[in-house]
């Protein structure tokens, strides 16, 4: 199907070209290149080409209609943004392989659909929380990126859609814990599992990846836990892992519409700071409605800043939303000190800014220590908000994918006192939230602090 075999065979060192995959696929992902009649599962380690594969797969089934038959594919993820990185990567190869093939004018491809010149048509959608507003389409192909962290509800809404055509469903991810319709469609659940098996598996560890450098993985290994490198990079089920925010937690406090945010009058700032090229930074505004009633009112996220663009933000949000208090996740040594730093020396700022040690301690302004706190006690307070129904987070896929992806294990050494760790890939916005929750585990729980979290 492609012109990769040769390479595979050559004893040349192999040249990945990020922008042409094509040209350097591994054997696995020529095989499941070449599975058309049959359900594929992938479970791959992090950055192990499976996007890639999936991208070549289905540009060539769409313009090549293996089975004889317009190919009607859908494209989905979690997020718009994890569903858009492999209809954009399908697109790039259709445009370097089959340019011919693509509809221009009016019918040009668009960010949610390609059609094709022989009649087929590849759509990219956002999967959301529950899959619902995917229910209208019928489809020959479903491609499920990133389905780990997906919702059952998402998979009783979309697999519907192929049984009238026959059709076939490729579901892909790294994984996440023991849990999921993800996982109950692995060897792993086979037994047991009420979930189809009728799946074409493959398992692929980043270290069986020729353009993972061994130097590379080493320091990964050795900046990681070893159950963390295990999921991320070896690609394993692992019951000691689990997510905080469960799906239905998220679907009940996940409710809020953007558009309909409105400020009032006891806003407060909660900010988690990133290194500059590092993860991102997040704003997140939450709103006393009054004590029984939390609602976030804004969520702001910034890459690649600079820590005085970082202060700039807070002192600007400062003036445009009223802030009646500004809580930093700063501990020793990190940057929001030094944001702080800053912060109480500007005057509309300085007795409203906290600094939040995330490890253990929650800091005054004058950076006394006021309560021991561990990061299990916040996330709890989080959760506890949610479960009660006073907090009320946005229906938005930045936010759910934050939440989704805060993962925790618990770490035994011997000799040592064990810990539960937090960890994910896109936190920060939930890192924002729990500098709220720092301070809110104080209102809610401490009654010896004199300071309320919020000012009335």
């Amino acid at each position: 199907m492609t012109s990769s075999e040769s390479s595979l065979e050559s004893n040349e060192p192999i040249v990945y070209d990020i922008f042409k995959p094509w040209e350097t696929l591994d054997p696995w992902q020529v095989e499941y290149i070449n599975t058309i009649d049959s359900n594929c599962f992938l479970l791959c380690g992090r950055q192990s080409g499976k996007t890639a594969a999936m991208s070549i797969k289905f540009g060539e089934i769409a313009v090549n209609q293996p089975m004889g038959k317009k190919e009607v594919i859908m494209m989905i993820a979690l997020t718009e943004k994890q569903a858009y990185a492999l209809f954009f990567k399908t697109l790039m190869y259709l445009e370097a392989k089959h340019p011919d093939k693509i509809k221009r004018g009016n019918d040009k491809p668009t960010k949610h659909e390609i059609n094709l010149t022989n009649g087929s048509k590849i759509m990219c959608y956002a999967a959301g929380l529950t899959g619902d507003g995917l229910r209208t389409f019928t489809l020959t192909r479903l491609a499920i990126d990133e389905a780990a962290p997906m919702a059952r509800e998402i998979f009783t809404a979309t697999t519907p859609m192929l049984s009238v055509t026959d059709g076939f469903m490729d579901i892909a991810s790294t994984p996440r814990g023991k849990e999921g319709y993800f996982y109950d469609c692995s060897d792993d659940a086979a037994l047991g599992s009420k979930v189809r098996k009728d799946f074409a598996r493959f398992y692929v560890s980043a270290e069986d990846c020729p353009r993972h450098s061994k130097e590379y993985l080493e320091s990964e290994k050795a900046s990681k836990s070893e159950l963390e490198y295990a999921q991320e990079y070896l690609a394993r089920f692992l019951s000691d892992i689990r997510r905080v925010f469960k799906d239905d937690w998220i679907n009940k406090v996940c409710v809020l519409k953007r558009s309909a945010a409105t400020s009032g009058v006891n806003n407060y700032l909660g900010v988690d700071i990133a290194r500059m090229g590092d993860d991102d930074s997040a704003f997140i505004i939450l709103n006393k409605i009054s004590n029984e009633s939390i609602h976030q009112v804004e969520s702001i996220t910034t890459s690649k800043t600079k820590t005085t663009e970082t202060e700039d933000k807070i002192v600007n949000l400062e003036r445009a939303w009223k802030l009646k208090g500004i809580f930093l996740d700063a501990g020793a040594g990190s940057l929001g000190v030094g944001v702080l730093d800053h912060l109480l020396n500007i005057d509309k700022t300085k007795r409203k800014t906290f600094a939040v040690n995330s490890r253990t301690q929650v800091l005054d302004r004058e950076g006394n220590k006021t309560q021991r706190l561990l990061n299990e006690d916040l996330y709890n307070n989080v959760i506890r908000l949610g479960e009660r129904g006073i907090l009320k987070l946005f229906d938005d896929d930045d936010v759910i994918e934050s939440l989704k992806s805060v993962q925790w294990e618990f770490n035994i050494k011997p000799g040592a006192t064990s810990k539960i760790r937090y960890f994910g890939r896109k936190t920060h916005i939930a890192e924002a939230l729990r500098a709220h929750a720092k301070v809110l585990h104080i209102w809610f729980c401490l009654a010896s602090i004199r300071q309320s979290y919020f000012v009335t």
